[in-house]
C-alpha cells in the first residue's frame, strides 16, 4: 500500500523526478569539456535522459576515444524558483552516469542523440545534498503539479498578495517577527511552501493541505481551503500585523 496519504511532502526521488520532467536546460560535464545545452534533451516516463541535439564537436568526439560501456559524465539540473525571491535557486541535481550512442549506433555515420544511464543521483536543498540510489529514481513519479507549477505560483505571488498575506497567519509567529517579505516559493501536491525573506537571510514554511492533490484542478480548490482555515485563526500575527514585542 502506498504511503502517499502519509506524507507531507515529496521524497527526494520525486522532487528529482519532477526537475528532470520540467527542467529546460541542462549541462553535461565529462573529463575534458563542460557543455551548457538549451532545449536538447528529453526525458522519458522511466527518468531516462536523452540528448536530442549534442554538440557533435565535443561529446561525440569523446565517444570515439570512450570505453564500450560509455562516456563518464555527469548531468546537471537547476531548479529555479518561478518567484521574485532573493535567492532563487530551489535544488540542485546531478546525475552520474555513462553517456552512450543511443540505439546501439556507434557515430560512424554522423553525430546522433545520446543517451544517459544515471548511476548515481545527489539532490541539494538548502546546501544539504541528499543521495538518491539509481533505483529509487525510476519508479518515482514527477510531482502532478510540476508541469503547472511555475504558471501557478507566478499567478499567486502576483495577483493574490493579499491572500499570501491572510496564509501567513497559518505560520508560527516567531517566523514573522522582522520578516520584509512573503512569497510563495514551492507548491506540490502535499501542500505550498512560503519564504519568509529577512535583513539578513531567509526561512520556509511548508503549509501541508488535508489530502494529496491529484491533478492541477484541484490545487485552487486546497488553496482556499488553507485561506479559509486562515480565516478562522482570527485576526492573529500575519505579514501585515506583525508586531515586534514590547521590550
Amino acid at each position: 500500500m502506498s504511503d502517499t496519504g502519509l506524507r507531507t511532502e515529496p521524497t527526494p526521488a520525486e522532487r528529482a523526478r519532477s526537475i528532470l520532467a520540467t527542467a529546460g536546460s541542462l549541462t553535461v560535464v565529462t573529463a575534458d569539456h563542460r557543455i551548457e545545452m538549451i532545449g536538447m534533451h528529453a526525458v522519458d516516463s522511466s527518468g531516462r535522459l536523452t540528448l536530442t541535439d549534442p554538440p557533435a564537436d565535443h561529446l561525440h568526439s569523446e565517444l570515439a576515444h570512450a570505453p564500450a560501456e560509455g562516456l563518464q559524465a555527469e548531468a546537471e539540473f537547476t531548479d529555479i524558483a518561478p518567484t521574485p525571491v532573493r535567492d532563487r535557486v530551489r535544488a540542485r541535481l546531478t546525475l552520474s552516469g555513462r553517456l552512450a550512442h543511443a540505439s546501439g549506433r556507434t557515430g560512424a555515420d554522423g553525430p546522433g542523440p545520446l543517451c544517459f544511464t544515471a548511476t548515481r543521483a545527489v539532490l541539494t536543498e538548502g546546501g544539504i545534498p541528499t543521495l538518491i540510489p539509481a533505483g529509487a529514481l525510476a519508479p518515482a513519479r514527477p510531482d502532478p503539479l510540476a508541469q503547472d507549477e511555475a504558471e501557478l505560483l507566478g499567478h499567486l505571488s502576483s495577483a493574490h498578495t493579499d491572500t499570501v498575506a491572510k496564509l501567513s497567519r497559518l505560520l508560527t509567529p516567531r517566523l514573522l517577527l522582522g520578516a520584509t517579505a512573503i512569497h510563495p516559493i514551492r507548491l506540490d501536491r502535499y501542500g505550498l511552501v512560503l519564504r519568509l525573506e529577512y535583513a539578513r537571510g531567509h526561512a520556509d514554511a511548508r503549509l501541508p493541505f488535508a489530502a494529496p492533490v491529484r491533478h492541477c484542478g484541484q490545487a485552487a480548490e486546497h488553496i482556499r481551503a488553507l485561506v479559509a482555515r486562515a480565516a478562522r485563526a482570527g485576526h492573529g500575527c500575519s505579514l501585515h500585523n506583525r508586531r515586534r514585542p514590547q521590550p
